[in-house]
C-alpha cells in the first residue's frame, strides 16, 4: 500500500496567485465596473474576460499541471526538487 502524496499545483504559486486572491481581485473588478457604470451590459462585457481567465486559470490549468505531474514520464523538471 503506497501513501503517495497528492500533487497540489497551487503550492508552487505565490500568495497573490492563489485561487482566493484571483477570485477576490476579479470580483472586485467586476463590482467596480458596476459601481462606475451602473449598466448591466457594460458590467457583463467587462466580466467576460475575467470569467474566461477564471475558467482557464482556476479550472483548466490545475488539471493540466496535475496530469503532467502524474504522467508516466514522472514529474517534469520544473516541478522537481532536485
Amino acid at each position: 500500500m503506497s501513501t503517495q502524496k497528492k500533487f497540489n499545483p497551487w503550492s508552487y504559486k505565490p500568495w497573490w496567485c492563489q485561487p482566493w486572491s484571483i477570485i477576490l481581485t476579479g470580483g472586485l473588478i467586476i463590482f467596480s465596473i458596476w459601481l462606475v457604470f451602473k449598466t448591466i451590459w457594460i458590467t457583463v462585457l467587462g466580466a467576460m474576460p475575467i470569467l474566461l481567465w477564471w475558467t482557464y486559470f482556476l479550472l483548466i490549468w490545475p488539471e493540466l499541471i496535475k496530469s503532467i505531474a502524474t504522467s508516466s514520464e514522472g514529474t517534469p523538471s520544473i516541478l522537481r526538487n532536485d
